[in-house]
């Protein structure tokens, strides 16, 4: 995407002040790519990471088999490139340590290290009305003042652990998965428990089972998942992924989840179910998410559709596990496939027929405690030297309620949030002037890189516009955060997924208030073009429904 500049007078002497004219939290994907723009305005800006380093999700999220599900190279940054000619990917989804390999050699490429501040968590934000500027107090003891704060928090950067009894009585060790040590931890001859069936479990089982002498999984849901199908990338084919960057950021721009995947626009009737079957067929042995998102759209809509694509997943389950009733275990009972987002795998299903392997499904013998020896169900105890729960997160707005944010008039955001989040566009709060998110809540379920450009290449212009025009405040019209709000309510009409227990629905079992049937409308399903267009039709009329001062 083409970087906006205007014409304007020396941007760094405003605010000179304050500590800093910009603060963004979070040095993760949106948080590097939002400073390099910032840094190439002369913007006096920093970065703020509780982290000891950069990356986010890649840099916490260290268990075997982590890895992305978006193909590498369309997780790549589209602003220079040069970027895109000089770096190999090595595997069509890449490896947790090679995509924060790629982050750092960015943030070295582009010299963003020196703006950013690590090991320093904002513990609260205080918006002063009288002179419209933001006090951040740090875990460290600092206050630091700005005129705008951006937040990169991430989607997926709060772990949630269960609530069972015993948990610290644990004599072994105990984590949770996305906390797993920096330090490697040889599980070779262990025995092992992984609390959860979720897309992290789905990942770390396979690999874990291979060096376990004996592997426990709690299944509290069955859950769907595809194949990856992951495979290297030779120099050769680099070098046609090189010539076609173009090509594939233009598909990520026209398909509704940032891939490269479109939607087959044939009517899912209107094919026969030998044809159907053909597509299912082709897409299950082809990488990444295609069986999901280059499907037939009424998967997503329509019951009995999606009850017929739903055996065929089922089917596939039944081929790759040996026991036919373990095999019914893992297939869910609950939802239909692609409802939920789908965790992709690599020889999860078959892990289950290995001898060292064993499921224990909760929804029969629910965990009751967890004993210094191991974990105890209602009708069983095993003993383990180790648990990992991969218990999912605090999706969307965990990282919001983790800083003490107050706005207008002492309002905490996290009061305001407290049955789901309420924002305009998924990038303002009303009440809470000068304060931007990147990928906030409520914006469209993306490709995170390519939701991430699109939010920084908006922000960014957005800032711009205060400076050239002198303003030095603004907040949201009370309508215009209604109306957005209404609009994505009625996104999620007409879809399977409002009545899944998914964390785009607000739905964690570990956490009070996200229980099943209390919907929190935590995504704006309109698809990502549908998207970016109400963004650039908001910023053409003068910023429609933000008010300036």
């Amino acid at each position: 995407m083409a970087e906006q500049t205007i014409e304007t007078t020396d941007i760094s002497n405003h605010d000179g002040h304050l500590d800093h004219q910009v603060v963004i939290i979070g040095a993760g994907v949106a948080g590097i790519y939002q400073i390099k723009r910032l840094a190439d305005l002369g913007v006096r800006a920093t970065v703020i990471d509780a982290n000891p380093d950069l990356g986010g999700t890649w840099y916490n999220n260290r268990y075997p088999g982590a890895r992305f599900d978006s193909e590498s190279y369309t997780y790549s940054y589209s602003f220079s490139k040069e970027l895109l000619d000089e770096w190999h990917w090595s595997e069509l989804f890449s490896p947790q340590p090679e995509t924060l390999k790629y982050l750092n050699h960015v943030t070295d490429k582009f010299e963003l290290r020196k703006y950013m501040q690590f090991g320093c968590r904002v513990e609260s934000m205080v918006f002063d009305e009288e002179d419209a500027i933001w006090t951040l107090r740090l875990d460290d003891g600092r206050e630091i003042t700005t005129r705008f704060v951006i937040t990169g928090v991430g989607v997926l950067s709060i772990p949630t652990l269960p609530n069972f009894e015993g948990m610290a009585d644990f004599s072994g060790v105990s984590f949770h998965a996305a906390n797993w040590p920096h330090e490697p931890i040889d599980l070779t001859g262990k025995r092992v428990a992984v609390v959860g069936t979720g897309a992290t479990a789905i990942q770390l089982i396979p690999e874990v089972a291979k060096v376990a002498a004996q592997l426990t999984v709690f299944q509290r849901r069955a859950n769907w998942a595809a194949p990856l199908n992951n495979a290297p990338i030779s120099d050769s084919d680099m070098a046609v992924i090189r010539e076609r960057y173009d090509e594939i950021f233009a598909a990520c721009e026209r398909s509704p989840g940032g891939f490269e995947h479109e939607p087959d626009r044939r009517g899912f009737y209107e094919v026969s179910p030998e044809q159907r079957l053909e597509l299912w067929d082709k897409l299950y042995d082809e990488p990444g998410f295609g069986i999901w998102l280059q499907n037939f759209t009424e998967i997503f809509m329509d019951e009995k559709a999606n009850a017929e694509f739903s055996d065929y997943i089922a089917d596939r389950i039944r081929g790759r596990v040996d026991d036919p009733e373990l095999a019914e275990r893992l297939i869910p009972k609950d939802h239909g496939f692609g409802i939920q987002r789908v965790p992709l795998e690599t020889g999860y299903f078959e892990t289950y027929n290995r001898d060292n392997v064993e499921l224990v499904d909760s929804a029969d013998t629910p965990i009751a405690r967890i004993t210094p020896e191991g974990i105890e169900t209602s009708d069983a105890s095993f003993e383990v030297d180790v648990i990992v729960y991969a218990t999912g997160f605090d999706a969307f707005t965990g990282a919001f309620d983790h800083i003490d944010v107050q706005g207008v008039g002492g309002t905490r955001l996290r009061d305001k949030w407290a049955e789901g989040p309420v924002t305009y566009l998924g990038t303002f709060v009303r009440g809470f002037p000068n304060f931007l998110m990147l990928v906030g809540p409520q914006t469209a379920a993306s490709n995170f890189p390519r939701g991430a450009e699109l939010s920084v290449d908006w922000v960014t212009p957005f800032l711009e516009h205060m400076w050239s025009h002198g303003h030095h405040r603004f907040d949201v019209d009370e309508t215009a955060e209604a109306e957005w709000l209404e609009h994505v309510q009625e996104m999620y009409k007409g879809l399977l997924l409002r009545n899944a227990k998914s964390w785009f629905t607000g739905y964690n079992s570990n956490l009070e208030g996200h229980e099943y049937g209390k919907m929190r409308y935590n995504i704006y399903n309109g698809g990502g073009p549908r998207f970016a267009k109400m963004l650039s039709e908001v910023a053409d009329n003068n910023y429609e429904g933000v008010h300036f001062q």
